[in-house]
């Protein structure tokens, strides 16, 4: 073998090994991917992400920043083929669950990673205990690739950010019936820690409406949020234990007044309602006798005296005594 056939052949080779086998990749079920050729990301022609129904949850001053190019999405499957100057970018779309207190640039931030802290309206600091659900779409895959440079750390950002707002300026709203409640009550409804435990359900809802444009934004949609733990410190959770056995003491006594009370009222309704009813039975027997009384009268002059002897008759028999007039005396 001539020394050229050598060099070709090592040359094939080294080709097929460097070049050829690292070529040939398969993309899971869970994953997508995008092929970039020098550095650029296939496109999908001139379409953009001003096209996609999600851009529109976003500010119209803020729509222009985030109108990122459409990729062509590889789907899974395989084998593939790329060339030694393209690269692969895979990325799993599984739902991925993170604790919000985690930060992954400072791991033993944030109390170790177990609780967030925030202020309250009333200037109270707590801390926050909860889970974020989110997943890679695929309609914004160049945001999350290219648009951001650690996008789990930056949507993570972007959630803390806005529930710390929230929390700064949550208000309970005004229940139904408020105008009954008792000072105390107000008082007790008043204190922001009570306020934001009574109202877990209608945070979590209003982070998951707020975080809708995260799509658009960073290609990440965030499927649910779950703050589980509110907890103030020691010191004022003892206090607020305290307010809430009080006022639980309080709202007790007052439901049992109340109860009390309308019960002696439907009791009282009830009476008038009977007293009312034998009243109506009486008058409308007497109605009845003064109608019998009209038709014996027109029946003739003599039937009044005859029917009047024969209602007394009856009663005689009841009484133990009786006066009769003589008729001599009157003369």
């Amino acid at each position: 073998m001539s020394f050229m056939m050598a060099v070709a052949i090592g040359v094939i080779i080294w080709f097929v090994v460097r070049c050829v086998i690292p070529g040939i990749y398969t993309v899971d079920q869970n994953e997508r991917a995008v092929k970039t050729t020098f550095g650029r990301a296939e496109r999908i022609g001139n379409a953009t992400t001003s096209d996609d129904p999600t851009l529109k949850l976003l500010d119209p001053t803020e729509a222009g920043r985030y109108s990122y190019p459409q990729v062509r999405v590889i789907p899974p499957g395989g084998p593939y083929v790329r060339m030694p100057w393209q690269k692969i970018h895979k990325v799993s779309i599984a739902t991925e669950t993170i604790n919000i207190a985690f930060d992954p640039e400072s791991p033993s931030s944030n109390h170790n990673g177990t609780a967030l802290d925030a202020v309250t309206r009333d200037q109270l600091n707590i801390a926050l205990k909860g889970q974020l659900r989110y997943t890679v779409s695929e309609r914004n895959l160049y945001g999350y690739l290219f648009g951001i440079k650690d996008p789990v750390q930056h949507i993570l950002g972007y959630f803390i950010s806005i529930l710390r707002e929230r929390i700064a300026n949550y208000e309970a709203p005004n229940a139904a019936g408020e105008e009954n409640a008792t000072p105390f009550a107000h008082d007790t409804q008043g204190i922001s820690v009570n306020d934001l435990r009574k109202n877990l359900s209608a945070i979590n809802r209003h982070m998951e409406e707020e975080c809708r444009s995260s799509v658009p934004r960073y290609g990440v949609k965030l499927d649910a949020t779950l703050i589980t733990e509110i907890n103030p410190p020691d010191d004022v959770e003892s206090a607020l234990a305290a307010i809430n056995t009080a006022y639980n003491q309080v709202s007790s006594e007052i439901s049992l007044a109340r109860a009390a009370a309308d019960q002696k009222i439907v009791q009282s309704r009830k009476a008038v309602e009977i007293e009312t009813l034998k009243a109506q039975a009486e008058v409308q027997m007497l109605e009845q006798l003064s109608e019998q009384l009209r038709i014996l009268k027109k029946s003739g002059s003599a039937v009044l005296p005859l029917y009047l002897r024969n209602v007394k008759l009856p009663l005689f028999s009841q009484i133990k005594k009786a006066v009769i007039q003589n008729e001599e005396s009157r003369v």
